[in-house]
């Protein structure tokens, strides 16, 4: 076989490539970087013709010089007639033929993330597998018990626990598709109910709900020690505020999705939640906002980030509560809690009102039916009332724009 030109990458270049694409290393190695986020290993062959890939796990467990190597393995093995994928498959299995876990697990999501609703969560799925499972990731699946399970959950189950939930079902999900395959017998060792919860704390005891919020009382204090920071974190976090949207919809919000003379943001069905259109009503802060940034805007993003093409970092906003003084006490998401307070317990508004603001999905089907409508009149007079119930007391407005960040 014929030798290619190897050693394209850099360490440094990998952690920076995150466009998705393939990017050549040379010898049949490639960096794929999925539209998710995630970032695998690939070895492409061609065995009688027909091209072929073999993965060789992602970035965050098997380093650039890993990688190398097993390209080099891979290929000793073809040059000797060997399939590398098939010897492979008996290398990670027991005595029994039993997968290990990180085998199983990677293959698994392979099959299922085409049924995920959004790259967002495929990507999850990945990394927190790779990330939280380490302990039980090489073991055969068949010996996987509750200990093995424990070393996985116990790190980050008090200080991460929406994450060490999700993990627990994942690991339970993986476990139960391996007993379906025959892998493994018994009951599943990272089931919750009459199991683990014998062992661990309740996952709800451990939050203090979902969302850390500012209470309602407090917004316009806030809001005015917030536009004393001369960031555009602080005013993609104000917009944020002001629309009761979500951070990546606001992060994420580009100049073609908004009528300033007609004060609406219409958000397109993939970038929301509930994949279903939402207009939003922009109260007069937020199109002050909004006009103040048009004057020097470049590109697509109305919050441009550092890197050309595209927006702030999902974790711009919470960096600038983090200065403020509030680490682990607010997130931005939780401002969404803040106004609906606000509207449940101040506003004269209805709480269908608010809950079509909020872009909430509609559980009841005979209810939805009925509410055709998106009620944009009522709705803009509740955010220009949530505005001024924002504005700072005895303060101008004004608006602080840093186009160096």
């Amino acid at each position: 076989m014929a030798q290619r030109t190897a050693n394209k990458l850099t360490a440094k270049a990998v952690n920076a490539l995150n466009k998705p694409g393939r990017y050549s290393d040379g010898a049949g190695l490639y960096l794929s970087v999925r539209p998710g986020g995630s970032r695998q290993w690939v070895f492409l062959f061609r065995d009688k013709g027909r091209l072929r890939e073999m993965g060789f796990g992602s970035v965050d467990m098997v380093s650039l010089a890993r990688a190398r190597v097993l390209v080099a393995d891979a290929r000793k093995q073809i040059s000797d007639g060997i399939d590398p994928i098939e010897a492979r498959r008996i290398a990670e299995a027991n005595a029994d033929g039993v997968p290990t876990f990180g085998a199983f697990a990677s293959e698994l999501v392979d099959t299922i993330e085409s049924g995920f609703s959004n790259a967002k969560h495929r990507q999850q799925w990945r990394n927190t597998l790779t990330t939280y499972c380490k302990p039980i990731w090489s073991t055969p699946l068949d010996k996987i018990e509750t200990d093995g399970v424990l070393k996985c959950l116990t790190p980050i189950w008090s200080t991460k626990p929406e994450t060490a939930n999700r993990v627990r079902g994942r690991i339970e999900r993986v476990l139960n598709a391996a007993k379906a395959k025959g892998h493994r017998s018994g009951e599943n060792p990272a089931v919750w109910r009459g199991h683990l919860d014998a062992t661990l704390p309740r996952p709800d005891k451990n939050r203090r709900g979902h969302h850390a919020a500012l209470p309602y009382m407090e917004m316009s204090t806030f809001i005015a020690s917030l536009r004393e920071r001369d960031a555009l974190a602080a005013l993609a976090l104000e917009f944020c505020v002001l629309t009761a949207t979500r951070t990546s919809e606001t992060i994420e919000a580009e100049w073609s999705e908004f009528d300033l003379e007609a004060g609406i943001w219409t958000i397109p069905a993939p970038r929301m939640k509930g994949k279903r259109e939402h207009r939003v009503p922009l109260s007069s802060r937020a199109l002050e906002i909004l006009r103040g940034l048009s004057e020097t805007r470049s590109g697509q993003y109305v919050f441009p980030g550092q890197k050309p093409g595209r927006p702030l970092s999902n974790m711009a906003m919470l960096m600038v509560l983090r200065r403020m003084g509030f680490k682990g006490k607010l997130t931005a998401h939780g401002f969404r809690s803040s106004f609906s307070d606000w509207a449940s317990e101040v506003s004269p508004f209805s709480a269908e009102t608010r809950e079509t603001a909020l872009a909430h999905v509609i559980k009841n089907k005979a209810e939805a039916a009925y509410r055709r409508g998106d009620a944009l009149e009522k709705r803009r007079a509740m955010m220009e009332a949530w505005a001024q119930w924002c504005e700072p007391k005895n303060q101008s407005t004004v608006v602080h724009i840093r186009r160096s960040v």
